[in-house]
């Protein structure tokens, strides 16, 4: 009887150890680029459709793509959700990415997925111009908004101007590469240099500008468009400029190399292409999604009304720390 009972306590201390080992490994762990707010809610519902749990890092784009890349041999989270494709594109060359194609994703656009199916995008990011209409008006009475990306490189707007750090945020790189894209090498850092010294702060976070030109602390910021229409339709005193010769690209998501939670990790990126999921976001933070059957929230930019240049990801990606380095040299 009493060897019955050792085994007993063996067998449910087993099964025990067993059932936690499983409830870890189930739990999917994701690295967040895109904002709380919008992760908490894909997150929750995704766990709520599935009945994954879901834990997140919520961090800025440098920050995570280092982790992802220096973790790749033993990953601590499965999933990076968020970060433009040159991002992505760099981890996947440090072969810190898993090859995974959706389902889904033969509806997804080509400009929007990968062709070794290491990174899928989800929503459109443009960048664009916000104006603070109040503060505008008052530190540069009659003069016209901004509209093109050379009007805001106005002497006249020096101290005025918020600018997210590109060494940090995703968002202030794609501007960096905007310019030199468009205007090549040595006229994108012409331009550049103009620009910088009438800049009145550097965030790192990509979201910060939106904020700081809705509360009135800058008359003008680079931003994408989603952020700054989400701000207008919440009552903030905010304007949007279109430049034309903008960058278009995609918020992304991939599955780290050696996860040991990969089918929660492929649902989970199933999900994120899910036209439930698109329209969870736009309606929170105005993106365009990529799902054609989506629908984007009422006060988006549609694309249609958006002039982009021939955006080459690649070169972006391969000039990285390249220009990082002359950013960090040359600009601050």
């Amino acid at each position: 009887m009493k060897k019955c009972r050792h085994i007993f306590v063996f067998a449910v201390a087993a099964f025990c150890t067993l059932f936690a080992s499983c409830q870890k490994k189930s739990e999917l762990r994701i690295y967040s680029i895109i904002h709380e707010e919008e992760t908490r809610a894909l997150t929750e519902l995704f766990t709520q459709k599935t009945g994954i749990p879901v834990t997140y890092l919520r961090a800025t784009t440098g920050e995570l793509v280092n982790r992802v890349i220096s973790e790749k041999d033993n990953p601590q989270a499965d999933v990076l959700l968020g970060g433009a494709t040159s991002y992505h594109i760099l981890a996947d060359e440090a072969g810190a990415l898993e090859n995974y194609v959706s389902p889904l994703a033969k509806n997804i656009p080509e400009y929007a997925k990968s062709k070794n199916g290491t990174w899928t995008g989800f929503c459109v990011l443009t960048l664009g111009i916000g104006i603070n209409a109040k503060r505008f008006e008052q530190k540069f009475p009659g003069t016209p908004y901004p509209k093109t990306w050379e009007d805001l490189a106005n002497p006249l707007f020096k101290g005025e101007i918020v600018l997210t750090n590109p060494v940090a945020s995703s968002t202030a790189y794609l501007f960096v590469q905007n310019q030199l894209q468009r205007l090549g090498w040595d006229d994108g850092w012409n331009y550049l240099l103009t620009l910088a010294p009438l800049v009145g702060q550097f965030p790192d976070s990509g979201s910060a500008p939106a904020k700081l030109i809705g509360t009135g602390e800058y008359a003008l910021g680079v931003s994408y468009l989603h952020a700054l229409a989400k701000y207008a339709s919440e009552g903030f005193d905010i304007q949007l400029a279109a430049p034309p010769k903008s960058v278009g690209d995609v918020d992304c998501i991939s599955i780290m190399k050696n996860t040991k939670n990969l089918d929660a990790a492929k649902k989970f990126v199933d999900f994120m292409l899910s036209t439930e999921a698109q329209e969870l976001m736009s309606s929170i933070d105005f993106t365009v999604p990529v799902n054609p059957e989506a629908k984007a929230a009422k006060g988006s930019i549609p694309l249609s009304e958006i002039d982009l240049i021939d955006y080459d990801t690649k070169l972006a990606a391969s000039q990285k720390e390249q220009v990082l380095e002359k950013w960090s040299k040359e600009v601050r």
